[in-house]
């Protein structure tokens, strides 16, 4: 069977155990996928190259130092190791728009100090909290989706390309999901504000 054919874990075996050209039919394999991905969140063709590289840097570091866990997730794993890079990238160099005053525009109407106080930050990570053992809760199907929406920030294409099924299947996971978070959330008299 053509190296191309293999899947994932075993191309990633067989990298582990010194086939270096494994590792080029993999990324060969999921270039279109991850490029893409990144150009869309970049909109810059020599960033989203210099993060594609990066991202499989990474890759090749955390691989190597047994750090990944093979569970038929590569792409999602790849995914959201580019995504956090992106967001990396970001805050680096914070990328903010720069806009002149106008009559229309003045930069001293947004300024808002909304800096969080300590309560605000203690509520909201024991929220995040409470809706992550929920989603825990949810068919791992669902967990996909929602994660891949919620947290990454990934469209109903991309989500349903990532999860190899149709955009109906992964609209209808996230609506299940909802629904199954609303049934949690009334049983256990949650109340989120």
């Amino acid at each position: 069977m053509a190296l191309s054919k293999l899947p994932d874990s075993v191309l990633i075996d067989q990298y582990l155990n010194g086939n270096e050209t494994a590792f080029s039919h993999l990324i060969k394999k999921h270039e279109s996928k991850v490029f893409g991905f990144i150009y869309s969140k970049v909109q810059d063709e020599d960033l989203a190259n210099d993060i594609f590289q990066e991202t499989f840097i990474k890759i090749i570091h955390t691989l190597k130092n047994k750090g990944y866990q093979e569970e038929g997730k590569f792409i999602q794993w790849t995914i959201r190791i580019a995504h956090n890079l992106i967001i990396d990238y970001f805050r680096k160099n914070n990328k903010v728009q720069f806009n002149r005053d106008t009559e229309e525009f003045s930069v001293f109407n947004t300024f808002v100090d909304e800096t969080p106080n300590i309560e605000g930050i203690l509520i909201d990570f024991q929220m995040e909290k409470d809706i992550r053992k929920m989603i825990e809760r949810l068919p791992k199907d669902q967990q996909v989706v929602i994660e891949l929406r919620m947290y990454e920030d990934l469209s109903f294409k991309e989500i349903a390309d990532i999860t190899g099924v149709s955009i109906n299947t992964a609209l209808g996971r996230m609506r299940y999901a909802l629904i199954n978070l609303r049934k949690i959330i009334n049983e256990n008299q949650i109340i989120l504000e």
